[in-house]
């Protein structure tokens, strides 16, 4: 037996999947590059066809498209299976060309790693976890919570990520009908069935939407908070919103600047 023939054979199938990958790549990034419903359809995510949200990361993105940024996903997919999904960080290299995808499961999912896709494994509700893949990673631009979809899940990790955002990031959370559902599809969401309940994701998010104008408050001895100083907009769709990182000091017209 020729050993080293044997030992060619893997290799050149290794090199052979690999050279495929690049040749189907660059072919979607030239036929869909700029398209991420098409995008979104043939690597097999759900964020078309299972829902809708293309054509909002569309309008949102587009103009960062071409820029050198640090985009992290919560959530891989595929479950307990390492070999299992993969689709939105493929879809998001294919889509952000000069960018770095980087994805946080519970499972490892390292087999989905490739030139600009990094993964993790943990918690993303786990602090230090979460600051050691931040400070790796350095300033990270864009944040999407794909996660459990648990309410507290999503608000911990919204707390604990948002101020290690870069300083003008775009925080986006999917799938916040989990905040109407208490106990559906045999799982607990942390939900309710009432509207006003402050534990769920959707109304935690509300609740920031006032931060917005603190500079017109009128309430004596009020501070703002970090959110209120730093999120800058918000954009609220079907079971999705988008939240914008910056710098929120224009003043009042007619009470000024906040001194805090």
């Amino acid at each position: 037996m020729d050993i080293s023939a044997a030992m060619r054979n893997p290799l050149k199938s290794m090199l052979a999947v690999s050279q495929t990958m690049i040749v189907k790549y660059g072919l979607f990034k030239l036929l869909y590059g700029n398209d991420l419903a098409k995008l979104a359809l043939i690597y097999g995510s759900d964020k078309e066809g299972s829902h809708y949200y293309t054509k909002h990361y569309q309008r949102h993105f587009s103009s960062y498209r071409r820029k050198r940024l640090s985009i992290l996903e919560m959530g891989i997919g595929g479950y307990d299976d390492p070999k299992a999904g993969g689709q939105s960080l493929r879809m998001w290299k294919t889509y952000f060309p000069n960018s770095r995808v980087f994805g946080i499961d519970i499972q490892d999912k390292r087999h989905h790693e490739e030139d600009r896709i990094k993964t993790f494994r943990g918690s993303q509700v786990d602090e230090e976890f979460l600051r050691k893949v931040a400070a790796e990673i350095g300033p990270i631009d864009i944040i999407i919570d794909d996660g459990s979809h648990h309410n507290d899940h999503v608000i911990t990790t919204f707390r604990l990520l948002f101020p290690l955002m870069s300083p003008d990031g775009i925080y986006v959370v999917e799938d916040l009908q989990t905040s109407y559902w208490s106990d559906v599809g045999g799982e607990s969401w942390g939900g309710s069935k009432d509207l006003t309940a402050p534990h769920t994701s959707m109304n935690y998010f509300k609740s920031l939407i006032d931060g917005l104008n603190y500079e017109e408050f009128t309430i004596d001895d009020y501070t703002p908070s970090y959110l209120d100083k730093h999120i800058i907009a918000m954009h609220f769709y079907h079971n999705l919103v988008f939240i914008y990182k910056g710098l929120n000091s224009e003043g009042s017209n007619i009470l000024g600047k906040r001194s805090s």
